[in-house]
């Protein structure tokens, strides 16, 4: 006797674009995993079309009667396709895909970060119209399930802060400064080599990688519409084993840290190289790893930790959001991260209130450091702590910590500085994290 599945029971159709690093990991777990993957989605789960470059190409993942071509636009229009993959990276033709599929009704997953943080806001409203759902949990730190924490497990909290390192390899090129001693480019060169960085690393070492993932994680966790381009970033190609050193004695390691904070003016959103106490939690995550720290009203201080990046953890994530999409479709549910967003100012720079490192070189004469000091307390900066590195040599290195204060009368208490006779160069300005004064 034949027996048909019920409508929710049906296979569901998975259409996958790329196939690189990323989209073989995700072919591969889901003929792997498939009877495992059926019982978490309530049914079968089918790749049937994969959109590639070159089909020609060897690859090592075994697609069997999978449809491997070129026409990705024609996968996210076809109809009987459920669920469309995007791992392909970049913007375009990736941005016209997704907007195609959630148009007509299918729900999306993507990994694209890039393409998620410039054009959030345009995709969630397509998913909107076409009554579809946008996934992206692959989208931000790897395996790391951070997107469905701050969109479900937190949603009883007002955050106070959310701070990570997200990009796993400036956190690989800073743990090897820190633990052997070897100077930026030496670290670089050993990152490239192992395959943690890129031919051209400018992405990720000046900054951008970590802004567009900042970007989507403050929107999720303020409820806000956040522009990358809006989110301050600075690089860590100017440390030093000096700056590595006067961390160490201060007690303190260097990490790129990316950062969001609600203010009652604005939203303060920043990347750049951060000292971190050593007995943070986030001081501890060495290498390639990333975790996410969350300050909530109710939950109090939260942390996830885990691999940032690579072929299997992120295509963890991906296969997750895929499950995810096949319950909402067999209960009929829209889709999720859909829910309106508020326009939020961004604090100026200028108005960011943090603790300073500073290392000022001078002549070695009397009367320097007290010239520092008196224009610093001009402007308002308290010293908290000073350390004076090298003597009988010039020039000499005096580092600075200060008190909080904010960073408009900090740049220009360093502006006046800089011209003082007494000083050879300001050699780094670097933000400190720690309890506030």
């Amino acid at each position: 006797m034949f027996c048909m599945l019920a409508p929710m029971q049906r296979p569901l159709r998975i259409g996958l674009c790329g196939l690189g690093n990323v989209g073989s990991g995700v072919a591969e777990l889901l003929v792997r995993d498939s009877a495992t993957l059926a019982k978490r989605a309530g049914g079968p789960l089918v790749l049937t079309h994969v959109a590639v470059r070159d089909p020609q190409r060897l690859r090592e993942v075994k697609l069997g009667e999978v449809h491997l071509g070129t026409d990705a636009a024609a996968l996210a229009a076809d109809p009987d396709i459920d669920i469309l993959v995007e791992v392909m990276g970049g913007i375009e033709p990736a941005r016209s895909l997704v907007r195609m599929a959630l148009l007509r009704g299918a729900h999306v997953v993507t990994a694209n970060k890039e393409l998620v943080a410039r054009h959030g806001a345009e995709l969630r409203a397509a998913a909107l119209q076409g009554k579809a759902g946008l996934h992206l949990e692959a989208a931000v730190a790897g395996g790391i399930p951070i997107v469905k924490v701050l969109s479900e497990s937190l949603t009883g909290n007002r955050l106070k802060a959310l701070m990570g390192i997200v990009n796993g390899t400036t956190n690989y090129i800073l743990t090897r400064m820190t633990r052997s001693g070897l100077d930026f480019r030496a670290a670089l060169a050993e990152a490239q080599q192992l395959g943690y960085a890129e031919a051209d690393p400018t992405a990720d070492v000046d900054g951008h990688d970590a802004a567009s993932k900042l970007a989507i994680l403050a929107g999720l966790a303020f409820d806000a519409e956040v522009d990358a381009a809006a989110v301050h970033r600075e690089g860590i190609g100017g440390i030093t084993q000096g700056d590595i050193a006067a961390a160490a004695d201060l007690g303190h390691v260097i990490k790129l840290l990316a950062i969001a904070r609600p203010h009652p003016t604005g939203l303060e959103l920043r990347v750049g190289p951060t000292m971190v106490p050593a007995d943070h939690p986030l001081a501890g995550v060495s290498d390639a790893f990333n975790a996410v720290f969350v300050e909530g009203d109710a939950v109090g201080d939260l942390m996830l930790y885990g691999r940032g990046a690579g072929r299997l953890p992120t295509a963890s994530a991906v296969l997750a959001d895929i499950v995810d999409a096949a319950q909402d479709i067999r209960r009929g549910v829209a889709g999720r991260l859909l829910a309106a967003r508020r326009p939020m100012r961004v604090l100026p720079l200028a108005d960011v209130i943090s603790r300073y490192y500073f290392s000022i070189w001078v002549a070695d004469q009397p009367g320097a450091l007290g010239a520092i000091t008196t224009v610093l307390g001009r402007h308002g900066v308290s010293v908290e702590s000073m350390i004076q590195k090298g003597r009988r040599q010039e020039p000499i290195d005096l580092v600075f910590v200060t008190h909080t204060a904010r960073e408009s009368q900090v740049r220009s208490a360093l502006t006046e500085i800089a011209g003082l006779p007494q000083v050879a160069k300001i050699a780094q300005v670097l933000r400190v994290e720690g309890p506030p004064d």
